[in-house]
């Protein structure tokens, strides 16, 4: 299955995620340009790493293509809390991963509870805990 997609950089918007250099990062402003006499417009992009918070920026023409991740967003089951890492199983295929426990998640995270998380470009990312109803 990919793992990416692809995009002309006019078309996307703050708040979308792109790959820049290899990193997912999370489209924070564009700016497009006019296009000249003999030139086509160009587009600047600001993003941020969503896994080391490093700030990215990218300049090209607004009609070229850049790469977009394919989220997949999935429920794990937490099964044990070490400090800051969270060892879990995935509700669907059972299989068992660590995952770093983001700061606004520390409090909320609970041994036997289930989270919600992300797998991008063969990371995982936890986003939200699921409360039981």
């Amino acid at each position: 299955m990919a793992e990416t997609t692809t995009a002309a950089i006019k078309h996307l918007k703050p708040g979308q995620f792109v790959l820049i250099d290899g990193e997912v990062c999370k489209v924070a402003s564009i700016d497009m340009s006019k296009s000249g006499k003999h030139g086509s417009a160009k587009a600047r992009m600001e993003a941020n790493g969503i896994f080391d918070g490093r700030r990215r920026s990218v300049v090209k023409p607004a009609d070229s293509e850049i790469d977009i991740p394919i989220i997949l967003k999935k429920v794990a089951q937490v099964l044990a809390i070490s400090g800051s890492t969270a060892q879990l199983m995935d509700m669907m295929d059972y299989s068992q991963f660590e995952a770093e426990i983001p700061e606004e998640l520390k409090s909320e995270l609970k041994e036997g509870g289930e989270v919600l998380y992300w797998e991008l470009i063969g990371k995982k990312i936890l986003r939200e805990a699921k409360s039981k109803d």
